[in-house]
Formats: structure tokens, C-alpha cells, sequence
């Protein structure tokens, strides 16, 4: 087929065929009632496959034009200086918070033995990478019905050996950012928001409506499929700070102290020209490193798909506010029985999901277990309480390597009694009308 082409042509054809298939036989079904609805699911066409076969024509894998491409594109949508693409949001929580280690930060560095204010209803991988340095996290409870940090406990949980405050937005729906931010201000502590379930929510600060994700210091993405964009798997770690910028692609990048892009060489000028640390005069400046690092870059594969996501991603924030706004409107009269969700003030989300707690008398385990049995999907407030978990065992039988702030009731709540179901931008208003129908259906047992 290709004899008689270039090189140019030839992958122009291919290209025209992956269209064609993905068009072919990547239709979405159309829904029937009675069909199973899934929490959420990926929303892509030909443009994704077609980035994506063009990547691999190239055979480069790892980072190349598609992640450049990707990592300007983001940081525009976002309003940010950096970006940084990574294999993972729980990678890009992990260099973030590293980035907070480094030597670059001098006496600002959190050390082994300090402090980070965090919540424990929420996803582990916000907390995993404090335990793992051996910093100590500080867990405060939660507000029902916006799900996110309590601000008034936030002096409480101060102590001299305070650092920093990392927490995420909770499904989407931002947390209280003038109080967070005003506090950290105030103690000169970092701020690291995990946006990994609010990508597209905007939060109205000092008169100005900005991205969650871009009012800390550092923000974190994640584009797992279920998430409001998707690479398959694949992260992003983004600040407008030029030093916390340096350490996270340091960190990134197995802790090198070099900045050439990958098949880059001297890049500087000054590769064999230096000292660092006690190696000797000269030493390859492409195998120094500053930081106890990681690999954590993702492929071209991955951010070709990213690329032809960011282009349809607004379009993915409005129909999740849409089928929020509906799922919402559909269940009004509930409330005598179901504490449905709210947006903190200030805040536009971009909902990742549809949270709802039961009311007391209301069984949730049962109401869970009947509308699953009806072919909706659903799921907890992900660790619920994270310190009840196995993986806290031994520290709970030591009392040491975190610190709790109050009783956590409301956290315990969400772990008895919260469950959510899915709003992502492929679902129609029937599927929406189904689920609001079923969960009505699930009260009446």
C-alpha cells in the first residue's frame, strides 16, 4: 500500500483509517432505560485515537513533542507559569509535596518531623507521600454538606512544627480558599491544592474568579479515566513559583540538577565546566543531582490523548454542571431523608460527582445496595475515614506519625454514611432522570 508514498503520505493514510475505525467502532451505545450507568466513564472520538496513533508512528515513547505541546496548552487554560507533566495524580501529589523538601526553599523546607494540615476524608495519596518522608500529618475534620476541610479548626491544629496545608477539593466542589489561603498567609505556610477532582472549578478570590489549583502554591492534576479529562493514566503538577517550578522537575526528572529537555544535551553551556557537591571540577552536569528523586515523567502516548482532551475539556465542565444542576433539581423532596449536596460560597464547581449523605434512620448500606441492584453505579467518599484503614494499624497502636485535631465526628459520618453517584459529561438527561428515579425508589424500601 505504501510503496509508492512518502513517508508523509503514508502516515497521512493511516491516519485517515484510525479516524474512520474509531468512528466505525468506537460509537457509544445509545442508552436504554434499565442499561447500567457507570460513575463515570471516558468521553473521547477520533481526534484522541488519531493523536494517539500519530505518537506512536513516531516510536519516541517517552516525552516528547506531544508532552511540550500538552504542558503549554494546560498552563494556558489554567493561567499558569509551569506545568509539569507527570504519570499520575498520585505522582503529581508526590512531587509536589517533595518539592516542598528541597534545599531550594532553605529554612521554608519541611523537614522530617514537621507538620501539614490535612483532612482524612478524602483519597490517600493526598497524605501517603507526608508518612513516607517522615513528615507528620494533621487531621482535621470535614463540613457537611460541602464535604471539605472545617477552617474553623485550622488554628487548632497549629503547632510551631506547622509547614504547610495540602488538601484537595472534594468532588469538584472547592474549599473555603479565602480562609485557607488567608491562614497561610498569616503562619507562612505553603499551600498545595489537590485538584485532581476539581479541574475546571473556579473560586472567586480578592475579586477575581481564578482556577482551583492556581491560588496555592502548587496545584495537582490527575487525568485517570474516570476524571474530568483523561490520558489513560497521567498527572500534572503546576505553580507560577520559579524555585518550587525548579524542584518539581528536579523531582520529576530522578532528581537531576540539570534542566535539559529529554534528548537534549548542554542546554546551559555549562556542562563540564562546574563543581557540585564534592565531585570534581567538571563532572557531567547531565548525572548531578540535588534531589533524592523519582522518575515520574509520563509518555508521548499519554499526552497525545491529552492534547485532543484539552480542546473538548470545556465543553466536559459545562455538561458536568448540567447534569449536577438536573440530578439536584430531580431530587428535591428527598431532603427529609438525604442531605444533598452545596457549593461553598464563592465557588463555581466543575463536580466530579453527586454527593449525598443519608439522614438518620436511613440505612445507607441498603440504599447503596438497591440502587447498585438497579444498575447505577456508585461509590464512598473514597477512604471515608482514612486513619480507620489497615494501613494506619501500626501508627494507631503506637499513637504516633500523625496527630488528630478534634473528634473527626463529621468525617465519620461520611464513611457510615455517604455514597455518590456520577455525573460525567458522556451521561444524558434520561440517565440522569433514571438515577434520580432509582435513588427516590431506594427510600421507599
Amino acid at each position: 500500500m505504501f510503496e509508492n508514498m512518502t513517508e508523509e503520505q503514508a502516515r497521512a493514510k493511516i491516519l485517515e483509517m484510525v479516524s474512520e475505525y474509531c468512528d466505525s467502532y468506537h460509537k457509544t451505545a445509545e442508552y436504554k432505560e434499565g442499561d447500567r450507568i457507570p460513575y463515570a466513564r471516558r468521553v473521547y472520538d477520533h481526534e484522541e485515537m488519531v493523536n494517539l496513533v500519530d505518537s506512536s508512528l513516531e516510536f519516541w515513547l517517552t516525552a516528547g513533542r506531544y508532552t511540550d505541546k500538552f504542558e503549554k496548552a494546560f498552563a494556558e487554560y489554567l493561567g499558569v507559569k509551569f506545568c509539569s507533566l507527570v504519570n499520575s495524580g498520585s505522582s503529581a501529589n508526590l512531587g509536589a509535596f517533595m518539592a516542598l523538601t528541597s534545599p531550594l526553599l532553605k529554612e521554608r523546607a519541611i523537614k522530617r518531623g514537621d507538620e501539614v494540615i490535612t483532612v482524612a476524608a478524602g483519597f490517600p495519596t493526598t497524605v501517603t507521600p507526608m508518612i513516607q518522608f517522615g513528615a507528620i500529618p494533621v487531621f482535621v475534620d470535614v463540613t457537611i454538606p460541602q464535604y471539605n476541610i472545617d477552617v474553623t479548626q485550622l488554628e487548632a491544629a497549629l503547632s510551631p512544627k506547622t509547614k504547610a496545608v495540602m488538601v484537595a477539593h472534594t468532588l469538584g466542589n472547592p474549599f473555603d480558599l479565602k480562609a485557607v489561603k488567608a491562614f497561610c498567609d498569616k503562619h507562612n505556610l505553603w499551600l498545595v491544592e489537590d485538584n485532581c477532582d476539581a479541574l475546571g472549578s473556579k473560586y472567586t478570590i480578592d475579586g477575581e474568579e481564578k482556577f482551583t489549583g492556581t491560588i496555592g502554591d502548587i496545584g495537582t492534576s490527575s487525568f485517570y479515566p474516570p476524571h474530568h479529562m483523561t490520558m489513560g493514566e497521567g498527572g500534572a503538577i503546576y505553580t507560577n513559583n520559579p524555585v518550587l517550578h525548579r524542584a518539581i522537575r528536579s523531582m520529576r526528572d530522578w532528581g537531576r540538577d540539570c534542566i535539559c529537555p529529554s534528548g537534549v544535551d548542554n542546554f546551559c553551556g555549562h556542562r563540564f565546566d562546574k563543581q557540585y557537591g564534592e565531585l570534581p571540577l567538571g563532572y557531567d552536569h547531565k548525572y548531578v543531582y540535588s534531589h533524592f528523586g523519582y522518575n515520574l515523567k509520563a509518555t508521548d502516548l499519554q499526552a497525545a490523548v491529552g492534547c485532543a482532551q484539552i480542546v473538548k475539556f470545556p465543553s466536559f465542565v459545562e455538561r458536568r454542571r448540567h447534569n449536577f444542576d438536573r440530578l439536584k433539581a430531580a431530587l428535591a423532596g428527598t431532603e427529609d431523608k438525604l442531605i444533598l449536596p452545596v457549593a461553598c460560597e464563592n465557588a463555581r464547581p466543575s463536580w466530579f460527582g453527586f454527593l449525598i449523605t443519608c439522614k438518620e434512620g436511613v440505612d445507607s448500606v441498603k440504599v447503596v445496595d438497591y440502587i447498585e441492584k438497579q444498575g447505577v453505579q456508585t461509590r464512598r467518599l473514597f477512604a471515608g475515614n482514612l486513619i480507620k484503614h489497615p494501613c494506619f494499624d501500626e501508627m494507631r497502636a503506637t499513637g504516633e506519625g500523625y496527630r488528630v485535631v478534634g473528634d473527626l465526628k463529621n468525617t465519620d459520618r461520611i464513611m457510615n454514611d455517604t455514597f455518590w453517584v456520577g455525573v460525567y459529561p458522556g451521561m444524558t438527561d434520561e440517565m440522569i432522570d433514571y438515577m434520580a428515579k432509582t435513588i427516590k425508589a431506594a427510600l421507599e424500601q
